[in-house]
């Protein structure tokens, strides 16, 4: 009996709070009706019955012993009749019930409505968030902005060597980190709503760091660039930074393509994870080059010297990229096809070659 009267006083407690918000279905109204008048009219009756029993009681015409037990047995033979006749509407409780909760969880104005609207992805293959704003339907998903940043390993080659990772006769240390790039893109998809095509365009920013072998450092000397030993005090730490505004224009191959068809027409389904093939180009031009270096003496413990870039570096770059992705893993080799130093710049090695992995994207 407590079971179904707090069922019913819930049903209409929601019942109450969402006619103030919004009007109920006239099924809704009609069982809220019929709930009402269960409980007034049988609660009428059981307490003129009581009122009769204390009218009784007062009069001395029953003992406390008998008003408690008639009054316990009134109780009883209501409790049975309120049972029997909602027990009778039965189902229209349990369709109401679940109609009443379907609008108070998932209300219009319910943001769990729009629990596809953004995505947060946190893992092994970096961050990966998706902000989807008003997307409805499958076209929606195929054309997007995104800003990503991707960690990059620096090295130098040679024309006749242009692949040839960590090599041991470049005058750079081989480092697996040393460089990094941020970049906004626009894609959109190529050909028709199920091909597994897209190209990206956008604009960023690259920073290259480069460290000469130990206890070497970059100098200019008679506007020539070159690698020296380093002898003013114990060498902290040293790099020359450059710093390229380059545009990226790239194409993604979709290698398992899925689909779904909306309203009759078949869509590569852009939501799904995909393994990826990515081929592009690049252009930079340089914004400008530090030299920095960090050392003590038998005088001071810090020492920091910072010089301006003015020879040995070429100002525009040119370069392509390959690299292979699944979901927010995105693994790449980018080769510039044009020299990082000029003639000015004694180094046996000058063509700037890349390992990177993109860390972080985020999708508008």
């Amino acid at each position: 009996m407590k079971t179904k009267f707090a069922l019913m006083t819930a049903v209409m407690a929601f019942s109450y709070t969402f006619a103030q918000e919004k009007p109920l279905s006239a099924e809704l109204n009609s069982y809220s009706k019929k709930v009402d008048s269960i409980v007034v009219s049988e609660k009428t009756k059981m307490n003129v019955e009581l009122d009769e029993v204390d009218k009784n009681y007062q009069e001395n015409k029953i003992t406390s012993d008998e008003k408690q037990k008639q009054s316990t047995e009134i109780a009883a033979r209501y409790e049975k009749i309120i049972n029997e006749k909602v027990n009778a509407q039965q189902n229209d409780l349990e369709i109401a019930t679940k109609e009443i909760v379907k609008n108070a969880v998932l209300g219009k104005n319910d943001t769990i409505q729009n629990h596809g609207k953004n995505e947060v992805q946190l893992g092994f293959n970096g961050i990966k968030m998706k902000v989807n704003g008003e997307k409805k339907e499958p076209k929606d998903y195929l054309h997007s902005w995104d800003f990503n940043i991707s960690f990059i390993g620096a090295n130098l080659t040679s024309k006749d060597e242009p692949f040839r990772f960590y090599s041991k006769a470049s005058d750079v240390r081989t480092t697996v980190y040393n460089s990094y790039s941020i970049a906004l893109r626009y894609e959109d998809q190529l050909g028709g709503f199920g091909s597994p095509v897209f190209y990206r365009i956008g604009l960023g920013m690259r920073s290259d760091n480069f460290r000469p072998k130990y206890n070497q450092v970059f100098s200019q000397e008679e506007k020539t660039l070159v690698v020296k030993d380093f002898t003013k005090g114990n060498l902290r730490d040293t790099r020359l930074s450059s710093t390229y505004i380059y545009i990226p224009a790239d194409l993604r191959f979709v290698l398992n393509p899925k689909y779904i068809e909306h309203n009759g027409v078949k869509y590569l389904d852009n939501k799904q994870p995909q393994l990826n093939i990515i081929a592009g180009v690049y252009a930079g031009v340089r914004a400008g080059s530090v030299i920095y270096n960090k050392y003590s003496t038998e005088y001071t413990k810090r020492v920091v010297e910072r010089e301006r870039v003015m020879y040995g570096m070429n100002d525009i770059i040119f370069g392509a990229k390959l690299g292979i992705g699944y979901r927010g893993f995105n693994l790449f080799v980018q080769k510039d096809l044009t020299p990082t130093f000029n003639d000015n710049a004694q180094l046996k090695k000058k063509y700037g070659l890349q390992i990177g992995i993109e860390i972080a994207n985020v999708n508008f």
